[in-house]
């Protein structure tokens, strides 16, 4: 007599016409697979006589039941940097009790050991959130290659890239800050700017430049940051020195700046008095900031749930359209 093998997962998948990551949502309870997947992967079951064993199909497949958090920066910048915490924090709760992990890959990605395309190209697994892309990262090659669920929080820079993303409207947020200055009289108004290389940082300073031309002011009082505290702080210097009429001043992230205001203080600069400052991201930062900062909202975790739940219905097959979060302005001391 021959002994058949046990039927696996991938069976299971094949005959329900699912994708292996929806097979295992349904046999794991989860409450939001689509109905028609969840009947189909059902009745594969029964016919199969599928029972799960989840060490031994881990052995053979080394399915992880998670979604990975990919984020293409350095480990000091990851948690440096409470936008990639807010972000954190708003993909496990979106996950809830849902039986999947959360795992974070962080590292440049044109590290020498390559370590993220490794770990993305190897099914560890089933799906994955690609935060903070800059231009010349690859990794929406590697996703496209290995045809793995993913989806971007913030739009991909490379029009090649292809991705579903969560994002919210730069442009219209960094016009709402730089409008608020000019409405409060300031005419040498500067910036200083998050990564050109990234969409957020192209896009606020896009939005900075359109108000002040629309208000006929000049847009020479550029200087480029990085969104952390240290590039805030430098780039505010090279703005005084060249420009100590400045009046008003929007930075691209909040820690920028808060950096700013400390370093308009030590200028002699009183902030709003002399200096208007706003900033982006209505973080923590925001409110422990004195005087307190007034900022633009970017929606963190509401964009992390979004980007949880487009990439959810990805791993079930389906096709989604990216999506765009409005923002808003909200007013405190510093302008």
């Amino acid at each position: 007599m021959v002994t058949r093998p046990a039927p696996t997962l991938e069976d299971v998948a094949a005959r329900a016409g699912v994708s292996r990551a929806t097979a295992s949502r349904v046999v794991n309870a989860d409450p939001r697979v689509r109905e028609a997947a969840r009947v189909a992967v059902s009745a594969a079951v029964a016919e199969l006589g599928y029972r799960p064993n989840r060490a031994a199909r881990r052995l053979v497949t080394r399915a992880a039941d998670s979604i990975a958090v990919v984020v293409p920066e350095s480990d000091e910048r990851v948690f440096a940097d409470p936008f990639f915490s807010g972000t954190l924090r708003g993909v496990t709760r979106a996950i809830g009790e849902l039986p999947m992990q959360v795992v974070l890959v962080m590292g440049r990605p044109d590290d020498g050991d390559r370590r993220m395309e490794r770990y993305l190209r190897g099914g560890h697994t089933d799906g994955a959130i690609v935060v903070s892309h800059h231009q010349n990262d690859t990794l929406w090659r590697v996703l496209a290659e290995t045809q793995l669920p993913s989806v971007f929080l913030g739009r991909p820079y490379a029009e090649q890239a292809r991705v579903p993303y969560v994002d919210v409207d730069n442009c219209a947020g960094a016009a709402l800050a730089a409008r608020h200055l000019v409405d409060r009289g300031c005419r040498r108004i500067g910036t200083v700017t998050g990564p050109l290389d990234m969409s957020a940082g192209h896009d606020r300073l896009r939005g900075w430049e359109q108000v002040l031309q629309e208000a006929g002011l000049e847009t020479d009082l550029v200087e480029h940051g990085d969104f952390t505290a240290a590039g805030g702080a430098e780039a505010t210097r090279r703005l005084l020195a060249r420009a100590p009429d400045l009046d008003g001043l929007f930075a691209a992230s909040d820690q920028m700046a808060v950096a700013a205001i400390g370093e308009l203080g030590v200028a002699g600069l009183r902030v709003p008095e002399d200096v208007a400052v706003v900033g982006y991201d209505d973080s923590e930062a925001a409110t422990m900031s004195r005087p307190a900062l007034t900022t633009v909202v970017n929606p963190i975790a509401e964009m992390a749930g979004r980007a949880v739940d487009l990439l959810l219905r990805v791993m079930d097959g389906e096709e989604v359209e990216p999506e765009t979060l409005t923002t808003g302005l909200v007013v405190r001391e510093s302008a």
